[in-house]
């Protein structure tokens, strides 16, 4: 089917086409990313594989102080939320940031997520929140905190353990692994085995911990990594830090070849089944099916 752009860089540039559509379902993404028109084709090109027509609207924190982009220029091309607040839509993704080693209260646009997140609640049907917002939206919404983590964690990591009666899981079967990439430096505190009120763990891995979480009450999905990125995103943010000399170890289970640079593209089928299977909880809702 076919992802549409209402807006954004990629869109103003026409470096996205757009088609005519019936229906759609309708996704607001806020797009914290640094690497906004790398985030904006990951995901339009991402949902643009799946089975439902969907409109994307991207949204930028209007308090954030900006480093790379220019104010006026993400003004002109992105809405803020006080352009949007009487507004509906199906769906609402929160990407990750990098402000993960900062205490939340120290986010310049804290106060700001927690209104949008709280708006969400009553004015779209499901959100879903990646890496660095799934551990901001578990905090809100259940008290977990997050911690400093020794090292980066920063590979490919594959699902041991997976509900599978959950409507996220759908395909995850056998010959169906979720992998998923993983880049950040902070995990949640969280006992699986004492979850705070109706939280779910709907996939985990030893070695990264909880990659999916669902909550009914909140109709939130928190996903602890980025199942939006592409083939090269780890390989560029590891050539990057190690150009700047920061220190970072090479992606695990991503290069096929080190040497080659050659990567193991093996979470692709896994992103799109778990993009697919959100999406078909906001066509669910569209159409009055209860979960």
């Amino acid at each position: 089917m076919t992802a549409n752009a209402t807006n954004g860089f990629l869109h103003a540039e026409n470096q996205w086409t757009n088609q005519k559509l019936t229906h759609p379902v309708s996704i607001l993404i806020l797009n914290l990313m640094p690497t906004r028109r790398d985030a904006e084709f990951q995901f339009l090109s991402g949902f643009n594989h799946l089975d439902s027509d969907v409109d994307i609207t991207f949204m930028y924190p209007y308090t954030h102080h900006f480093k790379g982009t220019s104010r006026e220029k993400i003004e002109a091309d992105y809405v803020c939320w006080n352009q949007i607040a009487d507004r509906y839509y199906d769906g609402l993704i929160i990407t990750g940031s990098p402000v993960e080693k900062l205490p939340f209260k120290q986010v310049d646009y804290w106060d700001e997520l927690q209104k949008i997140i709280k708006w969400g609640k009553t004015h779209v049907k499901q959100q879903l929140h990646e890496c660095w917002a799934a551990q901001a939206g578990l905090y809100l919404d259940y008290g977990i905190q997050k911690r400093l983590l020794p090292n980066k964690l920063f590979g490919i990591f594959t699902a041991v353990s997976v509900d599978h009666d959950s409507p996220l899981a759908r395909g995850f079967g056998a010959g169906g692994l979720l992998r998923m990439p993983q880049s950040r430096h902070t995990e949640i505190i969280l006992d699986e085995t004492n979850l705070p009120g109706d939280l779910k763990v709907i996939a985990t891995a030893p070695q990264s911990g909880p990659m999916i979480l669902s909550s009914n009450t909140y109709h939130t999905t928190y996903v602890t990594g980025h199942p939006e990125y592409q083939e090269k995103t780890l390989a560029n943010e590891y050539y990057r830090d190690r150009y700047k000399n920061l220190p970072i170890n090479p992606p695990v289970n991503y290069f096929s070849d080190p040497v080659s640079g050659t990567v193991n593209y093996s979470w692709k089928d896994a992103s799109k089944k778990l993009y697919k299977n959100w999406t078909h909880l906001l066509v669910d809702k569209k159409v009055g099916i209860s979960l």
